[in-house]
């Protein structure tokens, strides 16, 4: 996709806006404007309480009985997403679907271990650890250029 970017100052008085002007609207371009609607941040649940949470917080991502869980630093949140909309809103960014139920940050990988039948083990910086399932280990290795 061939993309002019056109930045304009403004007035004095005049509201901040961007225009964008397209023969079609792709997906492409429909993933970029989620992610500048969003900042890059996911929308998480913690009881009553709805917080906006960084990619860069959250450590993995697991549905687990058809519900879906953001495991950040100090704090398991809850998304209404599926973990398929999640994966593509944060495809920008350092996660990798590591198994049928579990996306992964990879910038929160302290160490990566072999395991049985060709799955990966990670080891995350709070020392969790996490199965990355072997059909997943090409990309994971091509992603982190090993």
């Amino acid at each position: 996709m061939n993309l002019k970017i056109v930045i304009e100052e403004l007035e004095d008085g005049e509201e901040d806006q961007i225009i964008i002007k397209c023969r079609e609207m792709s997906d492409e371009l429909l993933h970029m404007l989620a992610m500048l609607k969003s900042q890059g941040a996911v929308t998480a649940y913690d009881g009553n309480e709805i917080h906006r949470v960084q990619p860069k917080e959250i450590y993995y991502i697991e549905v687990v009985d058809n519900k879906t869980f953001l495991y950040c630093e100090d704090k398991v949140l809850d998304s209404k997403q599926k973990l398929y909309e999640l994966e593509s809103c944060l495809s920008n960014s350092d996660f990798l679907r590591v198994s049928k139920s579990v996306l992964l940050n990879l910038s929160k990988i302290k160490s990566l271990s072999p395991a049985l039948s060709g799955r990966f083990e990670a080891t995350l910086v709070n020392n969790e650890k996490i199965i990355i399932s072997r059909q997943y280990v090409c990309d994971l290795k091509k992603m982190l250029g090993i």
